[in-house]
């Protein structure tokens, strides 16, 4: 009951900040599948990948949409989409060929970056 309320928990939280911020995976679920269900690193990616198979941001992309006067660029979209799954599908082979205490590592290193760059930035 206990991994049922957290994950129920992750799941709400992740995905009230990717539609207020954007993010949602990689931020928050990964690291709180590893620190709190314990899960490993690859399975952690894994499952935040896997949750990401339904369509789950096309209620916030429609009010990004009709907020914005339906100013996102569909063309875009379907490019940066398509080169999203064949980049995924490399990434992950890649991943699963890397021990998991470097991969995590990896991680925290690439969220580390961005955070930096996010908080001195103009």
């Amino acid at each position: 009951m206990t991994t049922i309320l957290t994950l129920i928990i992750i799941g709400l939280l992740a995905g009230i900040l990717s539609g207020l911020v954007g993010v949602g995976g990689g931020i928050i679920m990964v690291p709180l599948f590893v620190f709190v269900l314990g899960l490993t690193q690859h399975n952690a990616q894994g499952l935040s990948l896997a949750v990401m198979l339904p369509p789950v941001t096309i209620l916030a992309v429609y009010n990004y949409h009709n907020a914005s006067g339906g100013t996102i660029d569909w063309k875009a979209t379907v490019i940066v989409a398509t080169l999203f799954v064949l980049g995924s599908f490399l990434g992950s082979k890649l991943a699963l060929q890397i021990d998991q205490r470097m991969l995590k590592k990896i991680f925290g290193f690439f969220m580390l970056m961005v955070a930096i760059k996010m908080i001195f930035s103009k």
